[in-house]
């Protein structure tokens, strides 16, 4: 269950505020983050967005070693991938990566079984996550690589071209489990309804004739199970009926099979039971954000591509969360499709484009809040550090070894500690909570296990040195 129950817009780094909302809550994530383009995003003057901008540069500075830990620990074949990175590119896309991964661990903890992830990028680092979410969601659990055309053609240019134009994004969806539902369809306009099911029976109801499919192709090849007579019709080709004989019945009964007064089958489609027209990956009939709906934010994705995405993997009432969440389209489309949804983002301009844009949008604006607060999760229990049945389970799992230097000592010699400090969002939690001597507590302080191991190791460097020169000198 959420413990964040009404639509709200957080300000601040989504890392803490993933890390205080309780596991297994969230429906749909989506996220459009920034592709490690090495470039900076603002938008224009006079411009709903104006003042907006974000960073997409990335160096080790952005990458919180608190919450290092748990990959190194939990995930050592992923960490040795992070750190081949730094080779194959570069160090910033190695601290981009690195980022992205503390992010979608949290993210996997907080969707639901019955979830989906879509996350959207292009190719300057797509390869790079895929490999990532494939660790931590499963490789099995990835569906399709969405490609989006984000614009028809390309620029023009007075030199001479150097690759093909690029005018399409990649979308990754991944389900959390098989239980994730997808429903690949999209509405047909009113054009396309009328052009498809022109037909209408004897109640007005509209449909179209699909007795072509009354049969299979012939180039099946034959099935005599499928080769009977039903009604006084039989097949005309070795391959058969397209249904067997109970199907077939059933679907007269229902009147989506008739005979027809001059003696014909005809098989019925009816609108009323029409799902939408089937979509494969390729997505080429949702332009950019344009007109009244462009506010002029950088990378702007426009509302029809957040409604499809959000219509085909969640109900009415499921809450839909966005981490970067920007100017808030994914935000307003839930709105709009009557579900919950978290948007979190950094900039506090973000707030500001929240409020306008649903505060313009049939008075929505009074059905969300505003936090600048870390959320604090409700799904776990609450325990004091200083219990003393903590620090006995601490001391079993441990197996008496120091967290940091692995020194064996008493129980009553360790000190218990937040592996992830309150300060970065960590919580009084027993997941939280390790057992450190007292020399590593203080030299580790509030700061990350990171800092600690680092102190650790030049220590031991230092020792190594003065047993190999006699205690010093050269």
């Amino acid at each position: 269950m959420s413990n964040i129950t009404k639509n709200t817009l957080f300000t601040g780094d989504n890392l803490y505020i993933l890390n205080g909302m309780n596991s297994q809550s969230v429906d749909l994530i989506y996220l459009d983050p920034p592709f490690n383009s090495k470039r900076t995003y603002s938008a224009p003057i006079g411009s709903k967005a104006a003042g907006a901008s974000f960073k997409d540069m990335w160096t080790w500075k952005d990458v919180d070693e608190s919450y290092l830990e748990r990959i190194v620990n939990d995930y050592p074949y992923l960490v040795q991938f992070i750190q081949s990175v730094e080779v194959l590119h570069s160090r910033p896309m190695m601290a981009y990566i690195t980022y992205m991964t503390q992010r979608m661990l949290e993210m996997h903890r907080v969707l639901k079984p019955t979830g989906s992830l879509y996350l959207h990028c292009d190719a300057t680092a797509s390869h790079y996550l895929k490999v990532v979410l494939d660790r931590i969601f499963g490789r099995d659990n990835y569906r399709n690589e969405i490609v989006w055309r984000r614009m028809k053609g390309a620029k023009g240019s007075q030199h001479s071209p150097k690759s093909w134009g690029r005018s399409s994004d990649a979308i990754f969806y991944y389900a959390a489990t098989d239980k994730a539902k997808v429903l690949p369809y999209r509405e047909l306009s009113p054009e396309e309804v009328a052009a498809k099911f022109n037909r209408q029976d004897e109640k007005g109801r509209r449909y179209f004739d699909d007795s072509a499919h009354m049969f299979r192709s012939p180039g099946l090849g034959a099935r005599p199970n499928l080769c009977f007579e039903w009604r006084g019709f039989t097949n005309p080709h070795p391959s058969g009926w397209r249904l067997n004989k109970t199907r077939l019945e059933e679907e007269y009964q229902k009147g989506n099979i008739v005979i027809t007064d001059d003696g014909k089958l005809e098989r019925r489609k009816y609108l009323d039971d029409y799902r939408g027209m089937p979509m494969d990956n390729v997505w080429v009939d949702i332009p950019p954000a344009s007109g009244d709906e462009y506010i002029g934010y950088p990378t702007q994705k426009p509302l029809a591509l957040l409604k499809r995405i959000i219509q085909a993997s969640s109900s009415e009432g499921d809450i839909v969360l966005d981490p970067f969440c920007g100017c808030a389209t994914t935000c307003v489309a839930s709105q709009h499709l009557h579900r919950k949804w978290i948007g979190i983002d950094i900039e506090e301009q973000a707030a500001q484009l929240v409020v306008d844009r649903l505060s313009d949008d049939a008075g929505l604006f009074g059905d969300f809040v505003h936090r600048t607060d870390l959320p604090k999760r409700t799904d776990v229990t609450i325990e004091s550090a200083g219990s003393r049945d903590v620090k006995t389970r601490l001391f079993k799992e441990q197996q008496g070894l120091c967290n940091g230097c692995r020194t064996k000592m008493q129980i009553q010699q360790f000190e218990v500690d937040h592996i992830i400090p309150k300060s970065k969002g960590g919580g009084d939690y027993y997941d939280n909570y390790q057992l450190l001597c007292g020399h590593c507590n203080r030299t580790k302080g509030n700061r990350p296990m990171e800092y600690l191991h680092a102190k650790i190791a030049k220590r031991a460097e230092h020792l190594r040195h003065k047993i190999t020169f006699g205690g010093g000198g050269e």
